[in-house]
């Protein structure tokens, strides 16, 4: 018997988790962040596909690829959340329920960071918890 799937998608520069601002994201991986959903979805008894990229284009086909077979996608866009319109609109297709994340507390930092086109189309928004803010996503989708 098959089980659900979480989708977790991530945008540019969180590959570089760990690396790029320390002192803003703090010190764990990417790597440290998907063992951490990997073991809560499995607690939860669903399956995790997790996923990043650089390339917009590759994001929005992610979306579109598991819109109707995902039982909830987390997504933190990174700096996609205050530019893509596209990111958003395709976000519309998802089927199951939609929560972002961002490590940062986005409205704590530059003005830029406080508008996000994700946000009106997300049933939670998760900011500033650290990679702790995964962990509650994985949660809020699963029972």
């Amino acid at each position: 018997m098959s089980r659900p799937t979480v989708v977790v998608l991530n945008g540019p520069n969180l590959n570089l988790l760990g690396e790029r601002e320390p002192q803003i994201y703090g010190r764990e991986t990417l790597a440290d962040v998907e063992a951490l959903v990997r073991a809560r979805a499995d607690e939860r008894g669903h399956d995790l596909d997790f996923r990043q990229t650089n390339h917009e284009g590759v994001l929005i086909d992610a979306i579109h690829e598991v819109r109707t077979s995902a039982a909830g996608l987390v997504i933190n866009a990174g700096g996609w959340t205050h530019t893509s319109v596209a990111i958003r609109d395709a976000l519309t297709a998802v089927a199951g329920p939609v929560i972002e994340v961002h490590i940062s507390d986005v409205h704590a930092r530059e003005e830029f960071r406080h508008h996000s086109y994700i946000s009106d189309v997300a049933q939670q928004v998760i900011v500033g918890r650290g990679i702790t803010g995964y962990v509650d996503a994985i949660d809020a989708i699963c029972p």
